[in-house]
Parts: C-alpha cells; structure tokens; sequence
C-alpha cells in the first residue's frame, strides 16, 4: 500500500508542477532510428556512457540502477580539468515509451549539491521524457521543470533556458552521432 502512496504523492507533485507559475523547458528531437534503440541509449550504462554529456566532457564513471527508485549516477570530467557529477532518481519507467526522473548535481558520493555555474539553480528538476515512433523515426521529448524550487530558483531556471537548449541540443547531437554507429 505504502508503494501505491509514494505513486500517488509523485503524480500529485507533477500535476502540481505542471499547474502552476512553475517554468518548464522543453526540448524535441527526432532520430531517424527505431524507438528501441533510444530507449536502449537511455536505459543500459554502457550505452549512456558513449554519448551522454556536453561537447569535451570526458565520461569518468558511473552507476546504473534503472528501475523506479533506481539512480543513474555519473560523473564527466571538463576541458578544464574540473569534475562535474550528477544523479538522476528514477520514479516511473514504461518501456519503451516513457521516463520520470529527478535530476540532480551531485558530490562524488551521491549526495545532492548547488550546482556549480549558480547557487541559486534548483536542486532538483523533475523530467519527463517521451519516446514516439513513427515510420521508422523516433521523437524524444524533454520536459522539465524545478521541484521544491522557492522563487529566486525558478527565475534562474527561467533564465537559463537558452543555455539549457544549447547543451541538450549538443548532448542529443552526441546521441545522433552514437545512433548512426548502429
């Protein structure tokens, strides 16, 4: 029953999210692969490790649990030297058409931090991400949206979705290019 709860309180949350004065940020592309070889990109580790990050990042390790309440830690080193790590905690997963998570900048370890470009970013961002197919090409959609955020978060959020479109767009330009390997 406590299972049934925590679903329950977590679609409330979204519903919340996607209800009120709460910003959201949008990204769509469209892969001329099957859904289940973007599905299989997001869903396996050593898939992921091969083109998740932004341009230069160098990948240095990470973690999968991918299941709802699983965490996909991972950690990306920087031209500059500098190590950035990051978490997603999954809440629902309905393959191979759907996933929710929260993700999270991160220590070393797992634990939740500020991120490192602006203290006043949220600490969480709730996501959701889609997968459609249609003849042979896949659409994925990316919403996202802070959680908890007070409003100083919500404004830098707001304000940083031009720099969040250049870097999904360059991280799903490193997908397409693993996706034409085959």
């Amino acid at each position: 029953m406590e299972a049934g709860w925590t679903q329950s309180i977590e679609k409330l949350e979204e519903h919340i999210a996607a209800a009120s004065d709460t910003p959201e940020f949008t990204v769509t592309r469209t892969f001329n692969v099957s859904r289940e070889a973007v599905w299989k990109a997001h869903s396996e580790l050593d898939r992921l490790s091969k083109w998740s990050g932004p341009q230069g990042f160098e990948w240095i390790g990470g973690t999968l649990n991918f299941r709802p309440g699983g965490l996909f830690h991972y950690g990306m080193r920087a031209p500059n030297g500098r190590e950035m790590w990051g978490k997603f905690t999954y809440r629902e997963i309905a393959a191979p058409e759907r996933i929710v998570f929260v993700n999270s900048f991160s220590d070393r370890e797992g634990k939740t931090v500020r991120a490192p470009f602006a203290a006043d970013f949220p600490l969480e961002i709730l996501n959701v991400l889609t997968l459609t197919e249609l003849h042979g090409a896949t659409t994925l959609t990316l919403r996202g949206s802070p959680l908890n955020a007070t409003e100083a978060e919500k404004k830098r959020y707001a304000a940083m979705k031009p720099s969040m479109s250049a870097g999904f767009n360059a991280t799903y330009n490193h997908l397409e290019q693993y996706l034409a390997q085959g």
